[in-house]
């Protein structure tokens, strides 16, 4: 009888971290992201180098940013949530509202308001999903026209401007903290502490799970309904979190506020690397994925492209960012094969 064992790496931690690094999708994305700035600040230098270049490349993507983590939560999972730019737009009303009704409510109250709603609703998603086991995108897809039916009979014609938020609320959306918008210094715990909990926390590890394969996640006793139900909710917060932001940063807000931008949300998803049948992928691309998304928007229009060809230069990110994932998801289905033939 022969048996055969897994010799030990003999490769230091650091080796293998650098090797994780430089294989990493993330990677790719930076350097494709670092090369876009370069080459638009070269076009024009106040694009990033100015205080005012610097700032909104900070602090533009933040909104799309906390979606997007929260969108990667749900897609991990096999689900996809349609209704956050709807959420987002209700609850940047809501706090125009707060502040109207009571103009020195404070400002963590309002943050804990946001993400309250969004909580409710990605709740509501939730619930839908788990217990009628119909496709999040069918779901999702109706409450994103509900919400904003219902946002738009209540606001109709109407909206908030600058005169209705108090003055140290609408300061909170370009405060800067040695040069760093407070706003992204939010974003960007948000995403440190959702990628901790995702690769450190049994629950986050059970989401990988549940996406790579849910029958077999159910089989093996997994707390599926629970768990994808808990990632709706997340999402839906963060959805409230970012209208709070909106609400900040623009001091507005209407019923066509965050219109669209659900499909952002997915696409920096996609664009960073988180596998659209789930399983894998990780919060970093997704939010790296926002900041591509916001900067090539930021960016076209300086290096002469006009407008009307932004979507498409998205639409063929995307195109090119599934059709990678999935030749390596056959490459490395074929390398398992392999590996399992010569043991």
């Amino acid at each position: 009888m022969s048996t055969s064992t897994l010799a030990p790496s003999r490769e230091s931690a650091v080796t293998r971290a650098t090797r994780t690094v430089l294989r990493s999708r993330e990677l790719a994305i930076v350097i494709v992201l670092a090369l876009l700035l370069v080459v638009a600040t070269t076009r024009r230098s106040s694009f990033v180098l100015s205080a005012d270049g610097w700032r909104d490349t900070l602090l533009a993507p933040s909104i799309l940013l906390l979606l997007a983590v929260g969108q990667m939560v749900v897609v991990v999972t096999r689900n996809v949530d349609l209704s956050v730019g709807s959420t987002l737009g209700i609850t940047a009303y809501v706090t125009g509202k707060i502040f109207v009704a009571n103009p020195d409510t404070s400002v963590v109250v309002v943050f804990l308001a946001g993400l309250a709603v969004g909580a409710v609703i990605g709740a509501l998603n939730g619930l839908l999903v788990t217990l009628f086991k119909v496709p999040a995108l069918v779901i999702t897809l109706g409450t994103m026209y509900v919400l904003r039916g219902a946002l738009t009979h209540e606001v109709g014609s109407d909206r908030m401007n600058a005169q209705d938020y108090p003055a140290h609320f609408e300061k909170l959306g370009t405060q800067q903290v040695l040069t760093i918008p407070v706003l992204t210094i939010i974003a960007v715990v948000v995403v440190a502490a959702v990628g901790y909990y995702l690769h450190t926390a049994r629950g986050g590890r059970e989401l990988y799970a549940i996406g790579s394969d849910p029958d077999a996640a159910d089989l093996y006793g997994l707390p599926t309904a629970r768990r994808v139900f808990g990632a709706f909710v997340l999402c839906g917060a963060l959805a409230g979190l970012a209208g709070v932001f909106s609400a900040a940063r623009y001091a507005t807000a209407f019923s066509g506020t965050g219109s669209g931008i659900e499909l952002q949300a997915v696409a920096a998803v996609v664009i960073g690397g988180v596998a659209i049948f789930g399983g894998s992928g990780t919060v970093w691309g997704a939010a790296i994925g926002a900041f591509l998304l916001v900067t090539i928007n930021r960016a076209l229009p300086i290096l002469g492209i006009s407008e009307f060809w932004q979507g498409a230069v998205v639409g063929a990110l995307i195109i090119g960012s599934i059709v990678l994932d999935r030749v390596l998801s056959i490459r490395r289905t074929q390398q398992l094969v392999e590996a399992r033939d010569h043991a």
